[in-house]
């Protein structure tokens, strides 16, 4: 069942995606080489509990951390470690959710680690844009297939592999409500209305579809073929006026 949110719903969303902004503000800040990814859980668990809200994905199905960390070949799911320190040239995706008022807000963000290789750099942008392009079809009227579709175009047009298993979700009450949102065309002609709420999250790879879980730690998401992965996303409502990003920061 897909819910519509209400007017107050959508109003403790708005502030919980700020939160998650705040969350992300603070990362572009503080990515640079010789930081751990425990370091930045650390930095954004603070941010999120000093703004009177709860990391949502701390003790999701039992996830240890209050964001993911998924760096370069890792597409989602990483754990942050005291072990893990990014090195010049890396990428990181970090994956925020926060909870306040009972509503959720969840965004990830790509982030270079110094400077990174040309060919790296061009799949980061291009994944924003499939976000981007994706996030212009959340408008009543129009039907999943059509994110789908837009994302999916702008990973064909540069050959990027797409993550299958992996996609957007509905997002509210609850981190994952209905419906799944592919990054690829299926077919899925579910209406969009107004006051619906969806993750939008493409994750191209500069490689192949196909990615593995780890069984080390079962949780963290990789690229079969060893590839950078990027991973992009933010959380929309669909409204009359266009589509309402509520994981930026609020003026």
């Amino acid at each position: 069942m897909i819910n519509r949110k209400s007017r107050d719903e959508i109003k403790r969303m708005r502030h919980a995606g700020h939160i998650v902004a705040l969350v992300h503000q603070k990362m572009k800040e503080v990515v640079e080489p010789g930081i751990s990814t425990k370091e930045l859980d650390n930095i954004a668990m603070h941010i999120i509990k000093e703004n009177r809200a709860i990391p949502t994905f701390l003790g999701y199905s039992g996830f240890p951390a209050s964001i993911c960390t998924s760096i370069n070949e890792q597409v989602v799911h990483g754990i942050p470690s005291e072990d893990v320190i990014l090195k010049e040239g890396d990428i990181i995706a970090i994956d925020v959710g926060a909870t306040y008022g009972g509503m959720v807000g969840d965004s990830a963000w790509s982030y270079r680690v110094g400077k990174v290789s040309d060919e790296v750099d061009k799949l980061m942008k291009v994944t924003e844009e499939s976000l981007y392009a994706g996030i212009e079809q959340m408008r009543p009227g129009n039907v999943l297939d059509d994110i789908s579709k837009a994302i999916e175009a702008v990973a064909n047009r540069e050959g990027y592999g797409i993550v299958r298993q992996y996609g957007g979700h509905g997002v509210g009450h609850e981190m994952h409500e209905d419906p799944f949102l592919f990054n690829y065309s299926v077919g899925d002609n579910t209406l969009i209305k107004s006051n619906m709420a969806i993750a939008i999250e493409p994750m191209l790879n500069l490689g192949g579809d196909d990615v593995v879980v780890s069984k080390e730690d079962g949780w963290t998401v990789s690229t079969k073929d060893g590839k950078p992965s990027a991973h992009f996303e933010h959380t929309v409502i669909a409204t009359d006026d266009g589509p309402l990003i509520t994981t930026k920061l609020m003026n």
